[in-house]
This record gives C-alpha cells, structure tokens and sequence, in this order.
C-alpha cells in the first residue's frame, strides 16, 4: 500500500495548523501562563501568544505540518517493499 504524499501533507498541515492555533487561544483565553508556548517564537517568525499570533501559528503551523506528513508520506513509500507477483 502506498500512501498519498499531497493528501498526507495537507492533513498534516491542517491538523498541526489548527492545534497551533486552538492552543494559542485557549491560553488566551484563560491565561494559563504561556511561557512555554511563547517559545514557538524562536521556530515560527512572527508569532507570539497573541490574537494575531495565533493566525500566524496557523499558517506556520500548516507549513510546518505540510512538510512533516509529505515527509512522511515520502519516506514510508520509500522504505515499504511492495510484493512482488509469483507467476504460477
């Protein structure tokens, strides 16, 4: 079985996006704080634990799990060895 390479990267993509996203305003929103996640500052450019950071966690984030699932995707089709046809 093979794996689709653009349909893996844009889940990835969408997921991680969101997760960035969603996690931004909860601590927004309830402010647990937030140094941890201000360290994402040093990773994703522009971003800090902001209304507007967190639309900047999403791209960042869809960008950053894009290339991780088309990776992914392209590594394990790489490296899974497809049965080979016995003639009888």
């Amino acid at each position: 079985m093979k794996l689709n390479v653009r349909a893996l990267g844009l889940a990835g993509g969408i997921v991680w996006g969101l997760v960035i996203f969603l996690i931004t305003y909860w601590f927004l929103l309830f402010g647990h704080g937030g140094t941890t996640l201000s360290k994402l500052s040093n990773v994703y450019l522009g971003y800090s634990v902001t209304w507007y950071g967190a639309f900047v966690g999403l791209v960042w984030g869809f960008v950053d799990g894009f290339i991780g699932g088309v990776l992914l995707a392209w590594l394990y089709n790489r490296f899974t060895t497809q049965p080979t046809e016995s003639s009888e």
